[in-house]
């Protein structure tokens, strides 16, 4: 099944889910050409990977150079349709793990997230969306992590106990904790 029958097929696990799988939909009719790309400069299809320890009670982060803040690792999908691939090579280049895989094959969630105006590379980026198509993958915390300095300035393990409003965004605590709910119950 193509990545675009998987977000059309997916099981919303609450409205928010639901609201962005049909916005996703509809982008994804609107701009089949390009939804894969950045060269949409609206929005576009990306893979985030949340990547767990194996007793499911850490999340591996990274702090975004551009964001400022602790963020999971993800990135643009380039025109790569399988975004599974994607979500799994933006880990391991991101954290510098070698050993993660899937928790399951199948998409763990949908969600819009938007990105400020910013410049990379000294490019201007305009503001725009990341139709974000989420993972679950799992990696031993004991492997060794490494900074990927054009993209972020650490790396690191959190408990389920710092995920809070104090250390995250509200939209950022309430993804995370979505994500960690849905690993301990799969």
């Amino acid at each position: 099944m193509d990545i675009f029958a998987q977000i059309a097929n997916y099981q919303p696990q609450n409205p928010q889910e639901k609201n962005d799988q049909q916005v996703m939909v509809e982008a994804i009719r609107q701009y089949p050409h390009n939804i894969l790309l950045r060269k949409n400069k609206l929005a576009h299809l990306t893979s985030s990977a949340f990547v767990v320890n194996p007793a499911r009670n850490k999340a591996l982060l990274v702090h975004h150079n551009i964001l400022n803040t602790w963020v999971w690792p993800g990135g643009h999908a380039d025109g790569d349709a399988d975004l599974l691939a994607v979500a799994l090579r933006e880990a391991k280049e991101e954290t510098g793990v070698c050993q993660v895989k899937p928790l399951l094959p199948t998409i763990a969630a949908l969600d819009i997230l938007p990105v400020p105006a910013h410049i990379k590379n000294g490019q201007y980026v305009n503001a725009h969306l990341h139709l974000s198509v989420a993972y679950i993958l799992v990696c031993d915390e004991a492997e060794a992590v490494q900074i990927k300095p054009d993209e972020n300035t650490g790396v690191r393990w959190f408990t389920r106990q710092q995920f809070t409003p104090t250390l995250f965004n509200p939209a950022d605590f309430s993804l995370y904790n979505k994500l960690l709910n849905r690993a301990n119950h799969s």
